[in-house]
């Protein structure tokens, strides 16, 4: 790979591999504040958008992107502190649910992708991307949803132990950025199908350090869970207007195993997107593409080929 023209973030990272997959070479955009954000530009086409959560990063959308980059153009951001991108403190970047939406709004700007969007989301980045919709919903024509949520928590679900540990107490705050908890945890906890090492290595790379575990801390923390908390009037407000992207063609994967996103939230998107195809899998996890992307990417490449803009 030629590393000529990537950030330093992005060269100290990918040094760590070869990431297997993931031959992509990652392009950059600056923000107004300084920031540089990582995000993978492949193919050409109608754009697919990618959103990944928390603690991956554009890694775990690379199998999609592989079978898509021939018919269309895959744009997968790693959010600020994630992934390839910079890794600010405190002081230099607000680690919030609208500043992970500004961001995405001036990168989409930039790239001027019109008016024709295929929006796929896992995990936070449903709230990251419906909450991007609020002000830009009419340019979104197609929706693939995995394993994720843009409403809140539902009432008859609980909130797991192990995120009420590292968003309210300072014992989980230690695990997540002293141990790696959450980001290492995650490649054993969120599949069914066991990771080969080198997956699990490229999932962690990005996250070797304590400054550089922040944002996998600053999501858990940001978890809306009652009005007054910081996101919670935006994923209240886009768990509203779900319904009314039910004229348009959706794709439901949904790995079952999931601890956190688990039948209560395909519930939420079956109801609200009653039209929506979906493939469910009983063996797969919260990282479904993980678990299941040889039967799922096929899916999803003929879902969006069966419904052309």
């Amino acid at each position: 790979m030629d590393m000529t023209n990537l950030s330093a973030e992005q060269a100290r990272v990918l040094a760590k591999g070869p990431f297997p997959d993931y031959p992509f070479v990652p392009k950059s955009f600056v923000h107004p504040n300084g920031l540089t954000q990582s995000y993978l530009d492949e193919g050409e086409g109608d754009p697919v958008l990618m959103l990944h959560g928390n603690p991956s990063w554009s890694y775990y959308w690379r199998h999609l992107v592989l079978g898509l980059r021939d018919g269309y153009r895959c744009i997968v951001p790693d959010h600020i502190g994630m992934g390839l991108s910079d890794k600010p403190d405190d002081k230099a970047y607000g680690y919030t649910l609208r500043s992970r939406i500004q961001d995405l709004d001036r990168l989409l700007a930039h790239l001027d992708l019109g008016d024709d969007l295929t929006l796929a989301v896992h995990d936070w980045g449903g709230m990251i991307g419906f909450g991007w919709a609020l002000k830009h919903g009419a340019r979104i024509k197609r929706l693939i949803i995995l394993n994720t949520a843009s409403f809140p928590l539902p009432a008859s679900k609980p909130l797991p132990w192990q995120l009420k540990l590292g968003r309210d107490y300072n014992l989980g705050a230690l695990a997540i950025r002293g141990f790696n908890a959450f980001a290492a945890g995650a490649t054993r906890q969120g599949v069914v199908r066991p990771m080969p090492a080198d997956v699990q290595k490229a999932y962690e790379a990005p996250y070797d350090s304590w400054k550089n575990r922040i944002s996998t801390l600053r999501f858990v923390q940001d978890i809306p869970l009652a009005p007054g908390d910081r996101a919670w009037d935006l994923v209240e407000e886009a768990g509203k207007r779900l319904a009314s992207y039910a004229d348009r063609p959706a794709y439901l994967g949904w790995g079952l195993q999931d601890f956190v996103f688990d039948h209560h939230f395909l519930k939420g998107f079956e109801e609200a997107l009653p039209r929506a195809e979906k493939q469910v899998y009983e063996d797969a996890g919260h990282y479904v593409l993980e678990d299941k992307h040889e039967l799922l990417v096929p899916r999803l490449r003929d879902f969006l080929d069966r419904n052309l803009l």
